[in-house]
């Protein structure tokens, strides 16, 4: 029996101009797949560039982190946006970062979207079949990051789309396997080892204790450690060191 594998992702390139966000490059050092903003939540032109260049430099795989248009709200915050504007933004993003990427040596590998976005879809079918749509005409080829069991994934599987199921190093889990929210206690963990073994369990038994303490069922093929959170790296190299010094290796869910 072949040893398990998991992708390990995280959100980058999420300053703005002079204002830094995260360590980038040290993320980028351990993770599988950088999600790089598209310019609606975060990210300038010269701040985008410079990380999908990092990135194709470490040989990372590149996905489009497409989101509401809310750079003051950094994309937490939900829009009721008509369903054609979103799929035109979504187009405009994942087009956007593919530009600079390529210019780079390396393309946009998968599109995940961000905050508000990444939730609302869980449940809101215009707005999940805008953003499948917006994948599928931009390229049908393209796979899709999402929370398992959502109707974005069942919706993007139905339109022909990979899907790729996530789970959360740092983020709680309600007993429904969705996620806490960021205003509510138990949202954010912070403990690298305690995380690290979190992570382990999810892989190796596909399971999470959620904040009331009951088992949910998880089976990731990537896992996200936010770049934006205090600790973040050193939470992502226990993440790394946890899972290979176990037998799990790490591989981008994309060639």
């Amino acid at each position: 029996m072949s040893a398990p594998s998991v992708d390990l992702n995280s959100d980058l390139g999420e300053g703005y101009g002079v204002w830094r966000l995260g360590d980038d490059e040290a993320m980028l050092e351990v993770v599988t797949s950088a999600n790089i903003a598209c310019g609606f939540h975060a990210g300038d032109p010269l701040t985008l560039r410079r990380t999908v260049v990092a990135a194709a430099e470490r040989g990372v795989r590149v996905g489009a982190q497409v989101s509401y248009p809310d750079l003051a709200g950094f994309g937490r915050r939900f829009i009721d946006i008509d369903p054609a504007e979103l799929a035109a933004g979504v187009i405009y993003q994942i087009g956007a970062l593919d530009g600079l990427a390529r210019a780079a040596g390396s393309r946009v590998s998968y599109v995940k979207p961000h905050g508000a976005l990444y939730n609302a879809i869980v449940r809101h079918e215009a707005q999940a079949a805008a953003v499948v749509g917006a994948v599928s005409d931009y390229d049908p080829d393209l796979p899709v990051v999402g929370l398992p069991g959502s109707l974005f994934l069942r919706l993007a599987a139905a339109a022909g789309l990979r899907t790729v199921a996530e789970a959360f190093a740092d983020r709680g889990y309600r007993p429904d396997g969705s996620l806490v929210p960021r205003t509510a206690a138990g949202a954010m963990l912070h403990d690298p080892a305690a995380i690290a073994a979190r992570v382990l369990g999810m892989v190796r038994d596909a399971a999470v204790t959620a904040v009331d303490g009951s088992r949910v069922s998880v089976r990731p093929d990537s896992v996200c450690v936010h770049g934006d959170t205090p600790g973040a790296v050193a939470i992502a190299q226990a993440v790394r060191a946890a899972l290979l010094d176990n037998g799990v290796r790490l591989q981008a869910f994309v060639a």
